[in-house]
């Protein structure tokens, strides 16, 4: 992992999740090449994937990080954590993401932590579901963080206030009433 600044772009946090060799068999023979999944973050609420391949492993990882950084895009985090319950599927990867209390930490397997860490989220519980592959698993996180919902959008939307919906975060919603009326 690394924080990185360049001309203009602002602190960016780079993980390394896979690097593999791949090879393509031709009739003069085996051509390797290797390929490299990356996670960029600004750990503020943005982030992407990227792939890369090439001959050599430094110049697959700049092409990921470049990919990567064209892909970003914005999640929501409520007080470091998830706002709700979510599942996101890829392939035949699924994987659970759950809301968790402060001083809990990430706890999730190497992919999805990558993901979750260059997020911003600093408290997380999560659970693999079905294939453990790391690259659909990867993807399957980011589908889920890019389908959750913001509450106050949410409670907008609804008319209703935030305590009402996040019961989690808020009074619960008997107290929220019973202090209505």
């Amino acid at each position: 992992m690394a924080v990185v600044d360049r001309e203009g772009v602002s602190e960016l946090i780079e993980n390394i999740v896979v690097i593999k060799r791949v090879s393509k068999v031709t009739k003069g023979g085996k051509n390797f090449k290797l390929s490299v999944w990356v996670v960029v973050g600004d750990g503020q609420g943005k982030v992407g994937i990227g792939h890369g391949k090439a001959q050599e492993t430094p110049e697959a990882i700049q092409k990921a990080l470049k990919r990567a950084r064209k892909n970003m895009k914005k999640v929501v985090i409520l007080n470091g954590t998830l706002p709700h319950e979510i599942i996101g599927k890829e392939g035949a990867s699924k994987v659970l993401l759950k809301p968790a209390a402060p001083g809990t930490g990430i706890i999730a397997p190497q992919p999805v932590r990558a993901i979750l860490e260059a997020a911003g989220y600093q408290n997380a519980l999560t659970k693999s579901l079905g294939s453990n592959n790391a690259i659909n698993m990867m993807k399957a996180t980011l589908n889920a963080l890019l389908a959750l919902k913001d509450p106050h959008e949410v409670a907008k939307l609804r008319g209703l206030d935030v305590n009402i919906i996040m019961r989690r975060f808020g009074r619960g919603r008997k107290e929220a009433e019973s202090q209505a009326d």
